[in-house]
C-alpha cells in the first residue's frame, strides 16, 4: 500500500511537472496552460455525458430487477476519469480520456473481474448463515452478570433460520 500512495503523491506529481516543462518549452506557457484547460473541460464534458447514460442504463436494469454490476463498474470508471482530467497535467489528461473510450473500459473491466473473488452468498449459494427472525434483535443477548436458563431458550428459539423466494408482479 506504501509504494501505491508513494507512486501517487510523489511519482505522478514529478512526471506531470516535467512534462508540462517540456511541453511549455516547446509551446509556450499560455499555449500550455490552454491545453490543459481545454482537456479538461472536453474531459467533464464527455464524464457527464457518458454518466448520465451509464445513470439511465443503471436505472432501465434496477426497474426490470436485474443487478446493475457492469454499470457500476462502469460508473466507477467514470468517476476516476473525471478525477484525472480534472487534475492538471497530460499524463493524467491521457488516462482519464482513455477511460473515455467503451472498449478500453471493457477490458479493464473483464480483466478486473477476473480477480474479484464472488461471496458465496451474493452467487446465489444455498450455504447462507444469516437469516432473519422476529422480536428485538437483543433477545439471544444475556446483559446481566447471571446466566438465565430463560433467556437461553429464547436465544435458540430466535436462532431458526427462515427461507423463501419471492416474484416480482407488476
Amino acid at each position: 500500500m506504501f509504494r501505491v500512495l508513494f507512486v501517487l503523491f510523489i511519482i505522478i506529481p514529478i512526471i506531470e511537472i516535467s512534462v508540462l516543462m517540456q511541453v511549455g518549452e516547446l509551446l509556450g506557457m499560455w499555449p500550455t496552460i490552454g491545453i490543459v484547460i481545454l482537456s479538461a473541460w472536453i474531459g467533464a464534458k464527455y464524464v457527464r455525458q457518458q454518466g448520465l447514460a451509464t445513470l439511465q442504463s443503471v436505472q432501465v436494469k434496477m426497474a426490470q430487477g436485474e443487478m446493475p454490476s457492469g454499470e457500476i463498474v462502469t460508473g466507477l470508471m467514470l468517476l476516476v476519469a473525471g478525477v484525472l482530467l480534472i487534475t492538471p497535467g497530460f499524463v493524467t489528461d491521457i488516462f482519464g480520456l482513455s477511460l473515455l473510450v467503451p472498449s478500453v473500459r471493457q477490458m479493464i473491466a473483464t480483466s478486473v473481474q477476473k480477480h474479484i473473488k464472488v461471496n458465496s452468498y451474493m452467487a446465489g449459494s444455498s450455504t447462507n448463515t444469516s437469516g432473519f427472525h422476529s422480536g428485538n434483535t437483543y433477545d439471544h443477548e444475556d446483559f446481566s452478570q447471571t446466566s438465565k436458563p430463560e433467556s437461553k431458550a429464547i436465544s435458540q428459539h430466535h436462532s431458526e433460520t427462515i427461507d423463501g423466494e419471492y416474484t416480482r408482479k407488476e
